[in-house]
C-alpha cells in the first residue's frame, strides 16, 4: 500500500547506498534465484494456493522478471513484507526487487534512495464499510472507528480526509491485510481503509462479500508499482522494460496464444520483431539475450492476460481495467517504444 519515511529513513537510505555497489543481475545469475519481495498476503496480487506456491498480480511481475533474467519463471523466491518491513528488506539487499502494492512518491523516490521501475496498477485510497452501518459516502463516517495499516501513507491521507470535511474518527492501527480483515470482520472497526484494489481484494475473501460496501470516495493518488535500489542502473533498466515488455506486448497484439508463431520469423512490425528479439539487438543492450523479452512475455501473458486472470472483472476480486486500460483504451497504461 504505502509508506512512513519519519522513522528510519535515514538508516533506509544508509542501507540502500551500502547495497548499491553490488550487480544486482551478476548476483541473480550466481545464484540461480530471483528474490522477490511481496505483501503478506492479499487475493489476487501476491498470496500462496492452496499447494503454497505464490500467485497473483504482483507475482506474476517477479515470475516474467525470472524467466527474462533465468530462462525460468519458476525460480523466484518470495519473502513476505509488510509496511514496515519492505523497505528495509530491499535496501539490506534480503530482496532483488519489491513487487507488492508500493505506492511512489517523492520521497520513497529521492530519500530512502529507491528506484520506481513503472507504475503496473493506477490506484487510490478508499473505504470499505458493513452494509448494515447504512452509510453510502465517507462524508458520513463522523465519529467511526477506521481500521489503517501502520507504515503506510493512509494515516495522513485519512487524517487530510476527515479534516477537510470537519469530522472526527478514531484510528485502529494494524499492521498486515489478514489483521486488518480479522479486526474489521470482529467489529474492532466501523470500516477499513487502504487502496481501493486492495479493498476488492480482502472483500472476495469474506464468507458473504455482497454485506460489505466500498465506499464512492477515492481520497488519494496511488500509483502503485515495483521497485529496486539506487545506485544499480543495469538492474533497474532490466527491471523497468521487463514491465514494458507486459504492457507494449498488450498494445502489440502480442499473447501467450500467438507469442511462439510470432517470434518464429521477423513479422511485419518492426516494433514487435524488436521486443521478441527477431532484429535489433535489444537484449544486448541490457546484458540478456535476444529473447528475454520473449520468456517474460511466456511467463503468464500479457498485460491484460495477467490482469483478467487475476484481478479482473471474471475474478472474485472483480476489478475493471479503468484507468489501467492501454492508453489507446482511454486509460493510462503506456509504454515507451521498443527501438
Amino acid at each position: 500500500m504505502k509508506k512512513t519515511v519519519t522513522l528510519g529513513a535515514l538508516t533506509v537510505a544508509a542501507l540502500a547506498a551500502g547495497a548499491a555497489g553490488a550487480a544486482t543481475l551478476d548476483d541473480v545469475k550466481a545464484r540461480g534465484e530471483l528474490k522477490c519481495g511481496v505483501s503478506t498476503g492479499l487475493a489476487g496480487f501476491s498470496a500462496p494456493d492452496a499447494n503454497n506456491v505464490w500467485q497473483g498480480f504482483d507475482v506474476a511481475y517477479c515470475r516474467a522478471l525470472a524467466a527474462a533474467v533465468l530462462g525460468d519463471p519458476m525460480k523466484v523466491a518470495f519473502t513476505q513484507t509488510t509496511g514496515q518491513t519492505r523497505f528495509t528488506a530491499l535496501a539490506s539487499g534480503e530482496i532483488d526487487v519489491l513487487a507488492r502494492n508500493t505506492t511512489w512518491t517523492f520521497s520513497r523516490d529521492v530519500d530512502l534512495k529507491f528506484e520506481f521501475v513503472g507504475v503496473n496498477y493506477y490506484d487510490g485510497q478508499g473505504f470499505i464499510a458493513p452494509k448494515s452501518l447504512g452509510v453510502a459516502s465517507a462524508k458520513e463516517l463522523d465519529g467511526a472507528t477506521v481500521c489503517i495499516q501502520t507504515g503506510t501513507t493512509t494515516e495522513l491521507n485519512l487524517a487530510d480526509f476527515f479534516r477537510a470535511n470537519n469530522i472526527s474518527y478514531e484510528p485502529v492501527p494494524i499492521e498486515t491485510n489478514a489483521e486488518a480483515q480479522q479486526q474489521y470482520l470482529a467489529g474492532a472497526c466501523d470500516v477499513y481503509t487502504t487502496d481501493a484494489s486492495g479493498l476488492a481484494a480482502t472483500r472476495a475473501t469474506f464468507e458473504t462479500p455482497a454485506d460489505h460496501v466500498i465506499l464512492p470516495e477515492i481520497i488519494s493518488k496511488e500509483p502503485l508499482g515495483p521497485l529496486v535500489r539506487h545506485g544499480d542502473n543495469e538492474w533497474g533498466d532490466i527491471a523497468r522494460w521487463t514491465l514494458n515488455a507486459l504492457i507494449a506486448a498488450e498494445e502489440y497484439g502480442v499473447t501467450s496464444a500467438n507469442i511462439a508463431e510470432l517470434s518464429s520469423a521477423p513479422t511485419n512490425n518492426p516494433e514487435i520483431n524488436r521486443l521478441l528479439g527477431t532484429e535489433g539487438e535489444l537484449g544486448a543492450m541490457l546484458g540478456l539475450d535476444a529473447e528475454w523479452a520473449k520468456r517474460a512475455i511466456m511467463a503468464g501473458g500479457n498485460y491484460g492476460e495477467i490482469f483478467e486472470k487475476n484481478i479482473g472483472e471474471a475474478t472474485p476480486i472483480g476489478l475493471s481495467r479503468g484507468l489501467n486500460a492501454q492508453w489507446t483504451e482511454g486509460g493510462l497504461l503506456y509504454s515507451p517504444p521498443f527501438r
